[in-house]
């Protein structure tokens, strides 16, 4: 079931996606005559008075399509209402519709999960907590004696205190120290236990003592009532995603050969859906807010088959006075939508290799 859910939040993503383009050429008086969610081989199709309806085979997408190139179509090359034969500007908010209606989603279920489930805090408590040790007895934590679950609450007597800096402090501290004995204070079943450990040094020069770390303390909820501050908590929170996604961006486009390998496709995508919505439905409303904001950004990057790579043509039109050669147009068109279709194939193949269970079927 949770499978389907995470399905279930692409599937409406991409639908609202499409939606964008098909109001904004709808309101226009644009003709449309194809709405479909999907690719590949029509499940299901109902054809309206302008319009086919349809959901296809394969859910990774989805297209609006306009009659201007269909040579099945009988409207006339010069008719007004042709996507084509409308000024720049119409046929620019038709192609940036879909962008600007996933971020519209985005923040309207960032506004629900504050009024429904309410928005994530953390209280922090003393210390960082080491949720497992790594199995190697080789280890410095497994050798020192740390345990999965201790709580690290000081180290060198420096406390580590109740607050979000307090993990980067420590992880600092052993990266900085390799091959330095160092003093931590423990708490374990309630107790209080002393130790040292000694960093081992790693292939990058940095100390490590082969443990994970998380924040210690509890995530707690505050859900609001009041509407006005639905709306304002839901800004906050949609301000805070865009910049972060904006920011991973950012870290992929300067440090591409260390970020690269970060890149998730469709499957790994829905796996991290499916793991949320089994642990805890309530946040698949910030999820689906993530995986819109992101599929917004995307879309409008200047690449060839993305809605950027339309609205970088209708700018050389505006430049030029004129539009580029439609074979040119078509080419650069279809180069881009083949370099894309390898990239999702790509990572579809690897990001399934990664999955729990057909990782554990070769390692047998």
């Amino acid at each position: 079931m949770s499978v389907f859910l995470a399905i279930a939040v692409l599937g409406v993503l991409i639908f609202v996606h499409e939606l964008g383009h098909f109001m904004a050429a709808r309101l226009q008086n644009i003709h449309v005559n194809r709405f479909s969610i999907g690719f590949g081989p029509i499940i299901w199709k109902y054809q309206g008075p302008q319009t086919e309806y349809a959901l296809r085979g394969f859910p990774l997408g989805g297209f609006v399509g306009f009659p201007d190139d269909d040579p099945d179509s009988t409207i006339p090359k010069n008719d007004p209402d042709l996507l084509r034969n409308r000024p720049i500007l119409d046929r620019a908010i038709v192609i940036s519709a879909g962008v600007i209606a996933n971020l519209i989603f985005a923040y309207f279920l960032l506004v629900a999960q504050v009024g429904i489930v309410g928005v994530p805090e953390f209280n922090y408590a003393p210390g960082v907590k080491v949720p497992e040790v790594a199995t190697t007895v080789s280890s410095a934590a497994a050798k020192a004696g740390i345990e999965a679950n201790d709580v690290i609450l000081a180290v060198n007597g420096e406390e580590l205190g109740a607050n979000k800096e307090a993990i980067t402090n420590l992880v600092e501290t052993i990266q900085n120290n390799p091959n330095q004995p160092l003093k931590m204070k423990l708490e374990r079943d309630a107790k209080t236990i002393n130790i040292e450990v000694t960093p081992e040094l790693g292939e990058d020069g940095k100390g490590r003592i082969g443990v994970q770390l998380i924040s210690n303390g509890d995530l707690v909820r505050h859900r609001t009532n009041n509407i006005v501050e639905a709306f304002r908590v839901g800004a906050t929170e949609f301000q805070n995603i865009v910049v972060l996604t904006l920011q991973g961006f950012g870290q992929l486009i300067n440090n591409f050969s260390q970020t690269a390998g970060q890149l998730s496709g469709p499957v790994a995508i829905v796996d991290i859906g499916a793991k949320i919505a089994r642990d805890n439905a309530g946040e698949l409303f910030r999820f689906a807010a993530l995986i819109s904001v992101n599929l917004a950004i995307i879309n409008i990057l200047p690449l060839p088959a993305l809605d950027g790579g339309q609205l970088a043509f209708l700018a050389i039109e505006g430049v030029r006075g004129k539009p580029l050669p439609l074979h040119i147009q078509e080419n650069v068109m279809q180069t881009g939508l083949v370099l894309l279709l390898g990239l999702g194939i790509f990572l579809i193949i690897r990001d399934t290799a990664n999955l729990d269970g057909v990782r554990s079927i070769f390692q047998r």
